[in-house]
């Protein structure tokens, strides 16, 4: 659950209003819960949301096409 809270702080839109960001971080949540299961299981929680940011772009060879995309579209 500390991983979802952590990946999800880390990709809220700034500029969206508060729903439709509210919105996109769920969207955005769910495009890479299952890259941050398999590929960030080792990453502690509590390490803050860059260790999970900096997981995902060590592992990006290998994540999902929504996953990444979540990523190139906040400049990751």
């Amino acid at each position: 659950m500390k991983i979802c809270i952590a990946l999800m702080t880390t990709m809220l839109l700034a500029a969206s209003p508060a729903f439709a960001q509210e919105q996109a971080s769920r969207d955005e949540q769910a495009a890479c819960r299952g890259d941050t299961r398999r590929f960030c299981r080792a990453v502690d929680p509590d390490s803050g949301t860059f260790g999970i940011l900096n997981c995902l772009k060590q592992n990006r060879a290998k994540l999902s096409r929504a996953c990444r995309g979540v990523l190139e579209s906040h400049g990751q």
